[in-house]
């Protein structure tokens, strides 16, 4: 039983547990619907531009028993996995970039497990465009062969781009770069190329054009940015010829001679024709339409003349053959043809030399006027020259040259047979200067090639060169740098420019000018270059001292050339050294210098370094300067008021120096000053009243100014008690007994507001307090007390101070304290104060006679 027992309550738990296992519910998704970012993912769309990292979805589900649950993300073997998901909180992230080209679906697995149950669902996420592809062009390179003679507005070409996007990134358009120069248009939408309405193609003057075409997209949004894209291609069009010009005869005009030993069927001479058509030139067949007489036949391919008669059949001596020169097509039809006249004459033996000939016959000196630099391959058409040897056959076969300055001309042709025009072309446009050879001088040279006798002519050719306007004015140096004294007066020179022009006539002439903004003080002859300043400028080196501005030089033309003028304004010595205003009085505490300063308002140095000098001291030997820092001091000696006393019957201890302060210029420029020294000592800077003192010892009246303020407040409250009592005693009901007695009031004597001068409280302080004590007098001025025992009288004024006899009032100024009067003497004893006891002697003295004008005004 007790076995029983105790196995009972195990068989019972594991019943329950088997019994729940058996009762579990599997996890399961939420559908929150379309558009939702919570669930299974189904139904999700993403951009392809969305940024990896980005947080894109949130699984979301429940247990229904309520236990937490997990999730999960797993893809087809061999997919790329796009996705990762925090399996506790379901955020699902992009871990791979999105290319909708690529893969526009993906399938994921997402399962959800509560431990025991794991649920899988397979969804396909769409992937949806973004702008991000570029236009292709498909089939490239294009090359268009294209008829010259294709009709205007054809079309001659389709082009096409391709673009992977969707939508409006996905459509194309195109146009043309550089569509006013261009021949052709293109259709926007089809990208069908089209000649231009109006406009014909020509291969003789351009047989390939260069097309470039941008293919645009419709653009779109790229990462929250409207994008477009495009792309560009090149279509090169190729002209092709057609057969649309004439052929055209070379080395017109035609001179050919027969010999008089000259044999029948000899060759005279060669005519050659091109087709004007030279992409595809067609073959040239020759004729002779008239004028041979049946002397001579042409070759029909070659163009070779011969003569068919023997010289002497011959019946005239010049004969005139118009031989005509035909396309011929392929399919052997003649298309066009041209004509030239051959000139044929029979000569003799080789008894003559090669001659040249004007438009008036034989001539051996050729002249020609011609401007400088005539375009290279030019004909000079004014030289009118032929050659022509009379002989017959190889006897007349020369060639020609030009001697004299080389790589300038050349002559054509170089061989000759019997005759021809002699042209003379431009090889080397630069060499034809004028402004190196004003003529140029050359010999025309005709030797013969073949015979013995080597005959020989020679021609004088003579060109005169006119000038153009070909060079620009050019400055002697790309800059200038001059200098002025800032005291020139207006109008002076400053500096000249040269600038020069090869060119001859008014072409050559060069007119200046200058301009920018450092060019107003300034004026330039137009015509010499020469700067100067402006009948009204003043230089002042301490306002500017340096100026640049641009001249420029130019022809009748207009052309012209810059350089740049540099101007410095040299600083001279027109200014004295100025003292500063406070110069006039100085406190000097003995040990301690005073400094004095003045200013010269020159430039430069050394015209503002500044000496400083003593001129006159009375009594001399006292005092040293700096020279440099203008600091004064007491000669080494002197330390105490005492040695001071010892020098100087002046108790008071001020004294005038005659200061100098020199400028270094040349010529030097000085000022002089009268400087007043009060001299004292380090103890009197104590105490509140000595500080005040001190600061106003450079201006007594502001230390009479302060007291008289203090003393006027002081009678203004002493009125305003006075006031208030004597009204507060009107009003009142008592009748005061004295006022009955009293008839007639006594004069008293005028009444003051008394100050106990100066009362000492502390005698061992330097710097003394004074005490105001008021007289306590009656305000009403009835002699009736209001309360209490009567105020004492007012003390008499003390004795005036004997003082030392002076030659004008003043206060120096002094930095200590005033003392009181029995302190007078016995300082005066110890010989310690005698500028500091008739100092305050002399202030007690004016407080209280202006104590007493005030209170007579009272009165």
């Amino acid at each position: 039983m007790k076995l029983t027992r105790h196995f009972t309550p195990s068989l019972f738990l594991s019943f329950v547990h088997v019994c729940l296992v058996q009762a579990n519910y599997a996890p399961y998704f939420f559908d929150n619907g379309d558009r939702s970012t919570n669930g299974n993912m189904a139904l999700l769309s993403l951009s392809e531009d969305t940024p990896t990292g980005t947080h894109v979805y949130t699984l979301n589900g429940t247990d229904p028993e309520g236990d937490p649950v997990t999730y999960g993300l797993t893809y087809e073997a061999g997919s790329r996995r796009y996705f990762s998901v925090d399996k506790h909180l379901g955020n699902v992230t992009l871990v791979e970039e999105l290319d909708r080209e690529k893969e526009d679906e993906i399938e994921v697995i997402v399962s959800i497990s509560d431990g025991l149950s794991t649920v899988s669902e397979k969804v396909r996420i769409l992937v949806t465009d973004a702008n991000d592809e570029s236009p292709e062009f498909i089939n490239t390179p294009y090359i268009v062969q294209i008829p010259e003679n294709t009709p205007s507005g054809s079309s001659i070409f389709k082009i096409e781009a391709v673009d992977r996007d969707t939508g409006s990134g996905g459509s194309i358009t195109y146009f043309l770069q550089n569509i006013h120069s261009n021949k052709f248009t293109i259709d926007r939408h089809s990208g069908v190329l089209r000649i231009k309405t109006g406009v014909t193609l020509d291969y003789e003057k351009s047989r390939t054009h260069f097309v470039v075409v941008v293919a645009k997209d419709g653009g779109g949004k790229l990462r929250g940015d409207n994008k477009v894209f495009s792309a560009t291609t090149t279509i090169t069009v190729n002209v092709e010829d057609v057969q649309d010009t004439p052929p055209m005869f070379i080395g017109t005009p035609y001179y050919g001679y027969v010999y008089e030993d000259t044999l029948a069927g000899s060759e005279v001479l060669t005519v050659v024709a091109l087709d004007g058509d030279r992409g595809k030139p067609n073959s040239i067949h020759y004729c002779i339409v008239n004028g041979d007489e049946g002397s001579f036949e042409i070759s029909n391919s070659t163009g070779a003349i011969s003569v068919i008669k023997s010289p002497n059949q011959l019946k005239k001596e010049v004969y005139e053959l118009k031989v005509q020169a035909s396309e011929v097509s392929q399919e052997g039809d003649i298309s066009a043809y041209a004509f030239a006249i051959v000139t044929i004459r029979v000569v003799d033996l080789n008894n003559h030399p090669p001659t040249f000939y004007g438009e008036n016959g034989p001539q051996n000196r050729f002249e020609l006027t011609m401007y400088e630099h005539p375009p290279e391959g030019e004909i000079l058409r004014g030289l009118k020259i032929t050659v022509n040897d009379s002989d017959q056959g190889a006897n007349a076969k020369f060639n020609l040259r030009l001697v004299g300055p080389g790589g300038i001309f050349r002559v054509v042709p170089q061989t000759v047979l019997n005759e021809a025009q002699v042209t003379v072309i431009v090889e080397n446009s630069a060499a034809i200067d004028y402004e190196k050879f004003k003529v140029l001088t050359f010999k025309l040279l005709a030797i013969e090639v073949n015979t013995p006798e080597k005959f020989s002519s020679t021609a004088d050719v003579a060109i005169r060169l006119l000038d153009t306007n070909d060079n620009v004015p050019k400055f002697s140096s790309d800059y200038y740098i001059a200098r002025i004294p800032e005291n020139s007066p207006g109008g002076s020179n400053v500096v000249a420019v040269t600038a020069t022009d090869p060119d001859s006539g008014l072409w050559g002439e060069v007119k200046y000018s200058i301009y920018g903004t450092g060019a107003d003080l300034f004026l330039i002859h137009p015509s010499t270059g020469i700067i100067y300043t402006q009948p009204w400028a003043t230089l002042d080196a301490e306002v500017n001292s340096k100026y640049n501005f641009y001249v420029k030089a130019e022809d009748t033309d207009g052309k012209y050339s810059l350089a740049e003028v540099f101007i410095t304004v040299l600083d001279v010595n027109d200014h004295s050294p100025e003292f500063n205003e406070n110069i006039q009085e100085k406190t000097m505490i003995i040990g301690s210098p005073v400094k004095i300063e003045a200013i010269d308002q020159d430039a430069e140095e050394p015209n503002n370094i500044v000496d400083y000098s003593i001129m006159q001291a009375d009594p001399a030997n006292v005092f040293d300067i700096d020279q440099s820092t203008g600091e004064i001091k007491l000669k080494s000696y002197i330390r105490s008021l005492d040695i001071i006393h010892n020098i100087t019957r002046n108790k008071d201890c001020i004294w005038s120096l005659v200061v100098q302060a020199k400028d270094r210029g040349s010529p030097s420029f000085s000022t002089t000053a009268v400087l007043k020294i009060d001299i004292t000592e380090e103890t009197l800077h104590k105490g509140p009243m000595a500080a005040f003192l001190m600061q106003t010892k450079d201006n007594p009246m502001k230390a009479l100014g302060v007291l008289a303020g203090v003393m006027g407040i002081m009678v203004m409250i002493t009125v305003m008690i006075s006031t208030a009592m004597f009204w507060r005693n009107k009003r009142s009901n008592k009748v005061m007994p004295v006022r009955r007695i009293i008839k007639k009031r006594q004069a008293h004597p005028p009444r003051t507001v008394r100050m106990e001068w100066l009362k000492l409280r502390r005698s061992s302080n330097a710097a003394e307090k004074f005490i105001v004590e008021e007289d306590a007098r009656n305000e009403n001025s009835n002699n009736n007390a209001q309360a209490g025992a009567a105020p004492p009288p007012a003390p008499s004024p003390p004795p005036p101070p004997i003082l030392a006899a002076t030659p004008a009032w003043r206060v120096p100024t002094v930095s200590g304290t005033l003392s009181p009067p029995f302190l007078n003497k016995q300082l005066r004893r110890k010989g310690q104060g005698g500028a500091h006891s008739a100092l305050v002697s002399e202030l007690k003295m004016k407080f209280e006679e202006r104590n007493a004008a005030l209170g007579n005004a009272h009165i």
